[in-house]
C-alpha cells in the first residue's frame, strides 16, 4: 500500500486516537510517513513529535500503550482516525484522555 497519497498536503497530518471500547477522543498527535508505516508494521502507535523533531512510541516510557485495532483516513485524506485499546492513561498528565478541560459547555 502507498502509503504517501496521504502526505501530499503536509509531511505532517493530524492523527486523532479514540479508545475502542467507549469511542471517547483520547488524544490528537502528528504522524509522519515513517510513524504511520511503523504503526502499521508493529501495531502499536507511533507519532512524530514536532517539539523534538523525532519519532515517538506511544507507552515507549510510561508503559501506557495503544494497540492499534483500526487506522481510517477522512474524505480529504489529510486527517488519520486510529482506533485503539489503551493500556492506562493517554494523557502524560495521567488523566485517561487529554480532552478533560472544559473551556465552554452548554448550560
Amino acid at each position: 500500500m502507498d502509503l504517501s497519497q496521504y502526505f501530499v498536503k503536509s509531511e505532517l497530518i493530524p492523527a486523532i486516537i479514540v479508545e475502542e471500547e467507549t469511542n471517547e477522543v483520547l488524544m490528537l498527535a502528528y504522524m509522519n510517513l515513517e510513524s504511520l508505516a511503523k504503526t502499521m508494521e508493529t501495531g502499536y502507535t507511533w507519532f512524530y513529535s514536532r517539539s523534538r523533531q523525532k519519532l515517538w512510541n506511544k507507552g515507549e516510557t510510561s508503559g501506557h500503550t495503544q494497540k492499534v485495532l483500526s487506522i481510517r483516513a477522512d474524505c480529504d485524506d489529510d486527517t488519520l482516525l486510529i482506533t485503539v485499546r489503551q493500556t492506562g492513561p493517554a494523557c502524560h498528565t495521567g488523566s485517561h484522555s487529554c480532552f478533560f478541560k472544559t473551556i465552554w459547555e452548554e448550560q
